[in-house]
Parts: structure tokens; C-alpha cells; sequence
């Protein structure tokens, strides 16, 4: 049986979404044979190109009345586009670097209305080099035509969502139903046509489609028409985030006109089974989390006595066939984290199954994704991060946990060290007080570029009442150890939390503003609260002091809740400023500011001392290390540079510099033999408390006396690490 694996447009231009390349990782290790595909990518390829410029031109050729101001100017300048967008797009590919000076010198690309806050963006990125530079550029000059597309071509059109309207809390099925009886757009017809191409290539006998968010429902239900009418033989199965999310009460008949099955949750044994019954294996009653049309009504089965896939057994991602060296490195925003996230081609791994946590009341802990926590071994995890760079010959990773676990992470990096892995990585945490100086100095060793956390409402009450598990002064002395080790900390922000007052709104501003002012974050973005049917909020509203007012549940989807909030402030009046304030903080300048110049109303006074921040980082308790804490050195041990019969010089090595310690020679022979055991090179890792009671038997004298020696002290600065 032959399978095609796609995501629909759009997701991201700059990497793949992993979810077909984990199922066909997992199809290798059942010998099922399979193919995928990244139809967004493919889809902006075609349109983004001299042939795809010239289709849109020549559709909007007898519209020109119709068009606004910025679109006429864009169409006059239809032949610079149409030389420039192939030169534009290989600069993005990496392909064509040196077109950058051109670029750059603002005479070689059509602008148009994006440009129009270049003399912001100038100050904003003024420190970036050229090619930085030439990347937002270009990428001004793509939205610019994306905006032409929105207004005369398709208005569901988006660079990483299509139709997202249409999808977002979508209880009833009409809209959608409607607008995919529409004639077919360039994009559809562009969209149908590369599909159309795969099937040729895999034969398939299933498509599975992967949707993770609401952006791409709309492509998916185009792809499941065209094969409904064009390819009625191929069974259309459909899952992914948004199904898991937003499908789970499914009860829309009309659905089921463009897809045969709906997928819940882990895909791997719903998969499996799935195609038993295709097999003409299993009945259909015996699959596991799957929605279908039988005889006429839409039925839930669920066979449980079929467990999930371990995790250990999904085997190892499997990039191929996707057009790797293709996707687009842009730089939309001056955000930092965002433009890790759209800059580069990133290999996502997952490091644990679910949340370790899983007890966030804005989160949806109910679901499988996040309750069921099952970790990945380090040595496994890194099996699958050398075949996945021996792959794909890219060594960026993105762990895409919900929150990857501290411990989890200790072991990984060590194994990491220990295999001599090149690798450069990001993730998601939460900012957990074992976060401590060493283990952040020993993330950042193992490659560790960058970390993102939910300070959200930096307010010690709604924390607890979110069940955070942190503080305020937490998250500071947290974010200050990873700033301090070289790893950039990017802080999720949330406004609007129920019975979140206007007071506390201020207050959590003047926080967010003094921990950019003491450096320790160094990006965030602000997101206003959702209530999802999911969350704890949404399962107790009542609980959380709010008024659940829909929508009714209309059939189809059911996730986002529009919800009122008696006791709390108009939260929606602090967008604008809170934005603002936060993209100036993020650029290190409007801190001496009063918070009231960022809002055009009367706020309160913060009650927040201005040295708030500043005083949590100075309460430093000194850190006792855990029972289970290794000792690791990051370096070479030292070599012996001169010796007597009392003492011995040795010379120590690191990346940056060297130093030397004079020390008696029984030390010093500890010392060297210590080292190397307890070296980022060795098999096996060494308990801190071995370690003690192997110099107290060595040397006779106690632990704390050694501590007490330079030598130890400048051991600690130099890459000795007890995490």
C-alpha cells in the first residue's frame, strides 16, 4: 500500500512542519512505503516566480479600475517585478548571496507600501549587517505582492496561513462548505496542480494530510475536493493539531464530502489500524480514534484496548523528499525570537511526549498531546539527531516541546558533548529554579542558542492562579542565569488573564520593563488570553470568576470560547500600548519613560518599587547541588608544564584563553587524573558526591576545604560545572 503524506498551504516559508516527516519516520519501521510533501512551500515557489508573476498580472490586467492606489502602483511596475523576483527569491534560498549590495541600495527592488516604515525599521535594524538587511528587504518586497494577491487575486491568501478566517472557531460548517464551492483561484488551481503532480510520483493508495492550525484547513479541504472528484479510488485521512484541538466533538455530515477519515491525537496506531481496515484486515469498528461516515451519520471509534506507539518505537524523523534547500530564510519583525523562528532552516525533534508539567490553567492539559508525558533517553535522541543531520546536512534543531524538561535536557547535553556532536538548538521551558548558572553554562556548551518561557502575567497572584509554579523574582534569577551562559531568553507575555485588574496590568508592565532594563530578557511578545474548551478555565469558568457565552456548538469545530470577565479590566484598551512599550524595551531604549506616556487614557500609579527587579537578582542564595548532581568539566585536562619534588605547574586550555596553577603534587596528580574522568569525553558521568568522597580518601582532608582553595575557585570559572 502506497501512502502521501502532505501539508497544506501555508505553514512556514523557512522549514518544514515535522509532522509528516515523524509519520514517515514511523512507516519506515513498518515497511510501508510512502512519500510527502510540503504543498505550501511548493505552492509559494510557483506563485513567487516570473511565470507565477506573470499569471497574476495578466488576471488583474482588465481590473485596474478596481484596484487601490498601492495595487495600480504595483502592476505599473509589473516588468521590475517580474525581473527581479526570480534573483529575490534565490537570495532568500541562499543561492545568490552577493545580490545583497544591490539590494540593499534601495535601487534595485519595486517598493511599495510596505516600505513605507523603512525609516523605523532603519532604526530598529540598524545594527545588522548587510545581508540581514537585504533579507528584510526582500522580504517587504514579498509582502508587498502578497498584499496585490489579497485584494485582487484570493483574499483568504496568507504567507503562513490561507483562509485562516474561515477555520478560527468555526462551530458550523457553512462558511467553509460555501467558500470551497467558489471557482478555484490562482493559488487553488496552483495548489491542485502540484498535488496533482505527487500523485503522479506516488501512486498513492491513501493521502494522509497533516493540519496543524486553522491556516491550513481551508488547502486541506481543496486537496480532499480534488481528489473526491479527479482520484475517488484514494482514501483521504485527516490529522494533525487542528483536528485534535478543535474536532473532538465531530458531528458535521458534509465533512466527510472531502475526506474519508479524521485522525484524533498520536497518528502512529490510528494509522496503522486504519490501513489494516483498509487491508480488508480489521472491521471498522475496530479502529482506534477516528471519526467516519457510515451510513450516512458520522461515528466515533475508538478501539482502546489498542495502545499507542512508544515513543522509542515511532523511529527516527524522516526528512526526504522534502525540498529542503528551497525554503525561504525572511525577516519579517524586529522581534528576536520571531526571527529565529522564520530565519533558517530548523530540524524540529521533539525531546519528551507531552508536558512534565501539565498544570497550566490556560493550557489545554486535557488533551493527549500535553497529558500524556513520556521522555525520549538522551542516547536515543541523539541517534536521531545524527541521522537526522547526516539527512537533511543541516545541523539546526528546534525541540519543539510544550516545555522541555531541565533534567532531560542536563543528560542530552552531556551526551551531546560526549559524542562530539555539532549542533546548534532552541527550545521551550519552563523557568524552572534547577535552571542554574552550571546547567544553563552547560546547555549553552552543547550548542543551546536560545530559550522561550511563559513569564505570562508577571504577577505573582495570577501566576498561582494560573498554577505556574514560579515567581516573578523566579523567572528573573532564571532568565539571568541563561543571559549571563550567552542564551538569548524570549518571555511568552499574557494580558487579559480573568480577574486581571487594571492595576495588575501597570504593575506587570513596570516588571516586563525592568527585566529588558537589567538585560536579562532579551525578546518578548505579548499574546491576550484565549479561553479554550480545553483548558482548565474552559472546563470551570466559573471557577476562574468568567461567563462562558459561546459559541453553541454547531457541529463542526469547538476550541476557542468568547468569554466575559465581570471583576476584570477592559483588557482590549492596553493592546496598543503594551506593544508598543515592549517593541522599545526590546531595543534597549524608553525605559526612563513613564508607563502612562504608552497609553492615550488615565492608568494607575505602578505599585512596583523601581528597583524591583534589581533586588531579586541581587538575592542570589547560594545554589546547594542536587543528590543526583554530576560533576563535568568542559575542557582538556591540564598539561604539566614543569615539575619538582614539591610542586607542579600545570597549564590549563580553554577556547578562549590560558591559565596556569602552581600546586603540590599530590593535588595536582588528583587533579589531572580527575579531570579526565570527569571530562565532556567520557563514557560515563561522575556523581558530585562521588567526587567528594574521592578526594576526601585521596587527600585525607575534607571537601570544604578544598572549596576554599583558589584553585577550586578558578576551576569553577573556567568550565568546571556541578548541575
Amino acid at each position: 500500500m502506497n501512502l502521501l503524506l502532505i501539508t497544506p498551504p501555508f505553514t512556514q516559508l523557512n522549514t518544514p512542519y515535522p509532522a509528516t516527516a515523524y509519520l514517515k519516520g514511523f512507516l519506515n519501521t513498518k515497511g510501508y512505503n510512502s512519500r510527502q510533501a510540503d504543498l505550501g512551500i511548493e505552492v509559494i515557489l510557483e506563485l513567487f516566480s516570473s511565470k507565477g508573476f506573470e499569471k497574476i498580472f495578466q488576471a488583474i490586467e482588465n481590473k485596474q479600475s478596481e484596484l487601490s492606489e498601492n495595487s495600480r502602483r504595483i502592476f505599473q511596475l509589473r516588468d521590475t517585478y517580474l525581473q527581479t523576483i526570480d534573483p529575490a527569491i534565490r537570495f532568500l534560498q541562499n543561492k545568490n548571496p552577493t545580490l545583497a549590495h544591490s539590494i540593499c541600495d534601495r535601487s534595485y527592488l519595486p517598493e511599495a507600501s510596505r516600505f513605507n516604515e523603512m525609516e523605523d525599521m532603519e532604526w530598529a535594524f540598524g545594527t545588522m549587517g548587510i545581508h540581514d538587511k537585504a533579507r528584510h528587504l526582500v522580504t517587504l518586497y514579498l509582502e508587498d505582492m502578497g498584499d496585490l494577491i489579497k485584494e485582487a487575486i484570493d483574499p483568504h491568501f496568507g504567507f503562513s496561513r490561507y483562509a485562516e478566517r474561515l477555520g478560527m472557531s468555526a462551530s458550523h460548517f457553512d462558511d467553509i462548505h460555501e467558500a470551497l464551492q467558489e471557482p478555484d483561484s490562482i493559488i487553488s488551481t496552483t495548489l491542485k496542480a502540484q498535488l496533482e503532480k505527487h500523485i503522479q510520483i506516488a501512486k498513492p493508495d491513501v493521502l494522509c494530510i497533516s493540519v496543524p492550525f486553522p491556516g491550513n484547513l481551508f488547502g486541506a479541504l481543496k486537496c480532499g475536493q480534488y481528489i473526491k472528484t479527479n482520484h475517488p479510488n484514494i482514501k483521504v485521512v485527516m490529522g494533525g493539531g487542528y483536528p485534535n484541538t478543535e474536532l473532538r466533538r465531530l458531528a458535521e455530515e458534509r465533512l466527510f464530502d472531502y475526506i474519508d477519515f479524521v485522525s484524533l491525537d498520536d497518528g502512529e496506531a490510528p494509522l496503522m489500524l486504519l490501513l489494516q481496515h483498509l487491508e480488508g484486515k480489521l472491521e471498522r469498528s475496530a479502529l482506534k480514534r477516528v471519526f467516519a461516515k457510515t451510513n450516512g451519520v458520522v461515528c466515533y471509534h475508538n478501539n482502546t484496548k489498542v495502545l499507542d506507539i512508544a515513543q522509542r518505537e515511532t523511529g527516527t524523523p524522516d526528512y526526504s523528499d522534502l525540498l529542503l534547500h528551497d525554503y525561504l530564510s525572511v525577516i519579517e519583525v524586529v522581534n528576536p525570537m520571531h526571527r529565529l523562528w522564520s530565519d533558517g532552516r530548523w530540524n524540529k525533534l521533539t525531546l519528551a511526549h507531552g508536558c512534565y508539567w501539565g498544570k497550566c490553567t490556560f493550557c489545554d492539559v486535557s488533551l493527549d498531546y500535553i497529558k500524556n508525558y513520556e521522555p525520549l533517553t538522551p542516547a536515543m535522541l541523539c541517534d536521531r539527531i545524527e541521522t537526522i543531520i547526516e539527512q537533511t546536512g543541516q545541523n539546526g534543531f528546534h525541540f519543539v516541546d510544550e516545555a522541555a524538561p531541565p533534567a532531560l535536557m542536563r543528560d542530552l547535553a552531556l551526551e551531546i558533548l560526549r559524542r562530539n556532536i555539532t549542533v546548534t538548538w532552541w527550545t521551550n521551558i519552563r523557568f524552572e529554579k534547577s535552571f542554574t548558572p552550571d546547567l544553563c553554562k552547560l546547555l549553552k556548551a552543547s550548542g543551546c542558542i536560545a530559550v522561550s518561557g511563559g513569564l505570562e502575567v508577571a504577577s505573582d497572584r495570577l501566576l498561582d492562579l494560573m498554577k505556574k509554579g514560579v515567581t516573578v523574582a523566579q523567572v528573573a534569577r532564571v532568565a539571568d542565569a541563561f543571559t549571563e551562559a550567552g542564551i538569548m531568553v524570549h518571555a511568552y507575555l499574557m494580558y487579559g488573564f480573568p480577574t486581571q485588574t487594571d492595576q495588575e496590568t501597570i504593575d506587570a508592565l513596570e516588571m516586563v520593563r525592568q527585566l529588558f532594563e537589567s538585560g536579562v530578557l532579551q525578546s518578548g511578545f505579548w499574546h491576550r488570553f484565549a479561553m479554550t474548551a480545553h483548558s482548565p478555565v474552559g472546563h470551570a469558568p466559573a471557577d476562574y470568576q468568567v461567563v462562558d457565552l459561546g459559541p453553541s456548538f454547531g457541529g463542526f469545530a469547538e476550541n476557542d470560547r468568547i468569554h466575559e470577565d465581570p471583576l476584570g479590566t477592559e483588557h482590549e484598551l492596553y493592546s496598543e500600548g503594551l506593544r508598543k512599550s515592549l517593541f522599545n524595551y526590546m531595543h534597549g531604549v524608553c525605559f526612563e519613560f513613564n508607563l502612562s506616556e504608552w497609553f492615550d487614557f488615565d492608568i494607575p500609579e505602578t505599585t512596583i518599587s523601581s528597583d524591583y527587579i534589581a533586588t531579586c537578582l541581587q538575592d542570589m542564595s547560594e545554589v546547594i547541588p542536587r543528590q543526583n548532581a554530576i560533576i563535568s568539566w568542559l575542557n582538556r585536562p591540564p598539561e604539566i608544564v614543569e615539575s619538582d619534588e614539591d610542586s607542579i605547574l600545570l597549564n590549563f586550555h580553554n577556547k578562549q584563553s590560558s591559565w596556569e596553577a602552581e600546586l603540590d603534587i599530590d593535588t595536582a596528580e588528583w587533579l589531572i587524573e580527575t579531570l579526565d574522568k570527569i571530562g565532556h569525553s567520557a563514557k560515563a558521568t561522575t556523581p558530585f558526591k562521588t567526587l567528594k568522597k574521592d578526594w576526601e580518601s585521596y587527600s585525607g582532608l575534607s571537601f570544604e576545604e578544598l572549596e576554599e582553595t583558589e584553585i577550586w575557585q578558578q576551576l569553577l570559572e573556567s568550565g568546571l560545572l556541578i548541575v
